[in-house]
């Protein structure tokens, strides 16, 4: 749990927990990110709801999205789960049973191994091309990049900062691990630039070209010079 200057439990089953930097005496509090039993509720928090079918699909994205505003854009103690159901139209208790405590909320914002999965889900010799069509239909499918959050942990040293560990090691550590050939680590670290390039790039042009170009057509001009990190 966190608390003050405690810690964050990392999610289990799931890669191995990461601890953050601590930063300076004026900075954000230091945290650790360590396995252990899971904390009772935050005083204040709503107590969860069962979960009952019919949910909807997009009130759980619209949950997701803002949690990922939240924690990348404020520091981990000054986000609530009223202030995240509030940004997505729902209620406390629903993100309770979608999700469950703030902490574990947090965990699920973490995790790039979802995305990662489904990103590297493709032989060596077309990983670029699917790499570069699948971000780019995800992005519009979820209305959000399955990546790019992690710049926004770039220079925090709070809780934030475990975004960027958990991205080193569910994406660019795992990428690395499948690429032949000599000096993998560092294409794969150049392989994961690109992908955010991408991604800011879409972003900071929304209403560009690139918003009526197919995800196909993107591959074609962007997905070659992936490959070749990729095969040489």
């Amino acid at each position: 749990m966190i608390s003050g200057q405690a810690t964050v439990p990392a999610p289990a089953p799931g890669p191995t927990a990461v601890a953050a930097a601590s930063g300076p005496a004026q900075g954000p509090t230091a945290v650790a990110a360590e396995s252990g039993p899971v904390p009772g509720p935050t005083a204040g928090d709503p107590a969860p709801e069962p979960t009952t079918a019919g949910d909807s699909g997009s009130g759980r994205d619209a949950i997701l999205r803002a949690a990922r505003r939240a924690f990348t854009q404020r520091p981990y103690a000054d986000v609530t789960i009223r202030g995240i159901a509030a940004d997505a139209g729902v209620s406390p208790s629903l993100v309770v049973k979608h999700f469950g405590r703030k902490e574990e909320l947090f965990n699920t914002v973490a995790d790039f191994g979802p995305a990662a999965a489904e990103l590297f889900d493709a032989p060596l010799d077309a990983l670029g091309r699917h790499m570069v069509v699948t971000l780019v239909r995800r992005r519009r499918e979820l209305q959000t990049d399955p990546l790019l959050r992690v710049v926004f942990s770039l220079g925090n040293r709070d809780e934030r900062s475990l975004l960027r560990d958990r991205f080193h090691e569910q994406v660019t550590d795992a990428l690395a691990a499948r690429l032949p050939g000599p000096e993998p680590a560092l294409r794969a670290e150049l392989v994961a630039g690109h992908l955010l390039g991408l991604g800011a790039t879409l972003s900071l042009h929304r209403d560009g070209a690139g918003a009526e170009a197919t995800p196909e057509h993107i591959a074609d001009l962007y997905a070659p010079a992936l490959q070749t990190l990729i095969t040489g």
